[in-house]
């Protein structure tokens, strides 16, 4: 890989410094997004994955992937570092029905009711990731996305001076969505999910003021 990486920057100075064109800005990132997918692909190879060969590629990258235990809790050091999270390739990428975000990483979390979890992050800004958890089904399918903590909410709608937005699931799989009140000292609002037996994330309780 470090191969790849020195070829493809002699070939970015031989083009920018006299070759027959200079490579645009969008050439450029093309071609750094082809580097870095196949240094995804080749660690994890180096594991023992080879999605080219799988015929549940889904499947052999859930397994591969490090588990989050429970209960976890929103901090700004998790959402920043995401200890534990691996990169995406795209081949599993396409199954996430998401639009939008980029470096995408991901971590497992255990089982329940059946259902398998993974939490996937997607760079929104410089440094700052999105989080969705999924649960999938018998196949390794995804059934169902749940947003559990969104950079543009934090940016747009909430002023991080007056309240603090932060996520926690219990180790009963309870995911709780939370706004909390700074100068109040209180929780401002609450949305409380649950997994049903069809693997849906769905709306348990609701409070405001």
């Amino acid at each position: 890989m470090r191969k790849i990486v020195a070829l493809l920057a002699i070939a970015v100075l031989i083009v920018s410094c006299g070759g027959r064109r200079q490579m645009s800005p969008e050439e450029l990132a093309h071609k750094l997004d082809s580097v870095k997918a196949l240094e995804i692909k080749e660690k994890l190879q180096l594991q023992g994955v080879n999605l080219e060969s799988a015929d549940n590629p889904f499947k052999v990258f859930f397994d591969s992937l490090s588990m989050q235990t429970l209960p976890l809790s929103y901090t700004e050091d998790y959402v920043r570092f995401l200890p534990g999270f691996q990169d995406v390739p795209a081949e599993i990428l396409s199954y996430m029905e998401l639009d939008g975000g980029e470096r995408p990483k991901a971590v497992s979390l255990p089982e329940s009711i059946g259902a398998r979890l993974m939490i996937l992050a997607v760079e929104e800004s410089a440094g700052y990731y999105s989080l969705w958890l999924y649960s999938l089904d018998n196949d390794y399918l995804p059934v169902d996305k749940l947003c559990l903590y969104a950079i543009e909410d934090q940016e747009d709608d909430i002023d991080p001076e007056e309240f603090i937005e932060y996520f926690s699931i219990t180790s009963d799989f309870e995911i709780h969505l939370i706004d909390y009140s700074k100068t109040r000292n209180k929780v401002n609002s609450e949305e409380v999910y649950y997994i049903d037996d069809s693997r849906k994330f769905l709306l348990r309780e609701s409070s405001s003021e």
